[in-house]
């Protein structure tokens, strides 16, 4: 497989069905969100984490490739090509795992400052490229469908990444900072 083609030097990519769009269309901010976040999902899933965080990760980082697959296929093309599907079971699996979390870690009170530990950080940084992500597909779907299970499936793994932080602060024995907003003087 040859890493130049040339083909993207006039600033248009070819979606997975062959045609072309510009590099800034929606589409491929899209599924090039999904890719920053597989990335920082590597990173994360590279520290010193429990074995069972790992393998959710790199369950979550090969679904994610499907999410690209998806998103990088004109709706009404997808059916001619054999691409996997996001299930309610993959959806389900993130909502037990958050479920199965939260059981261990203390009630939130006060929304939780990012950082107290590095892996943790990228663990926030993986969230919110998850939300940026989603903020894309949503603006995709006001233009051309989306599969709701994949705007479900980004949504359920943020908030899966923010309790994974969760956890990892707590494993790290890393001091989540909660914030307390300042009061105004009168």
């Amino acid at each position: 497989m040859k890493i130049y083609t040339k083909t993207g030097d006039k600033g248009t990519t070819a979606l997975f069905t062959g045609a072309r769009v510009p590099k800034h269309h929606i589409r491929i901010e899209s599924y090039g969100t999904i890719d920053e976040l597989n990335s920082v999902l590597g990173l994360v899933r590279d520290q010193e984490i429990d074995g069972h965080s790992k393998g959710i990760l790199a369950l979550v980082q090969n679904k994610l490739f499907t999410v690209g697959a998806i998103l990088a296929t004109e709706p009404k093309k997808d059916n001619r090509l054999k691409i996997p599907r996001i299930n309610i079971e993959d959806i389900e699996l993130l909502e037990n795992e958050i479920d199965q979390m939260n059981e261990e870690l203390p009630p939130m009170t006060h929304f939780i400052l990012p950082g107290g530990h590095t892996t943790v950080s990228y663990c926030h940084m993986a969230r919110t490229t998850c939300r940026r992500a989603e903020r894309m597909i949503s603006y995709l779907h006001e233009k051309e469908p989306v599969p709701e299970n994949v705007i479900a499936y980004i949504n359920r793994l943020s908030d899966y990444l923010f309790v994974l932080a969760r956890k990892l602060s707590k494993q790290l024995n890393a001091q989540e900072v909660k914030w307390i907003p300042e009061k105004l003087d009168k």
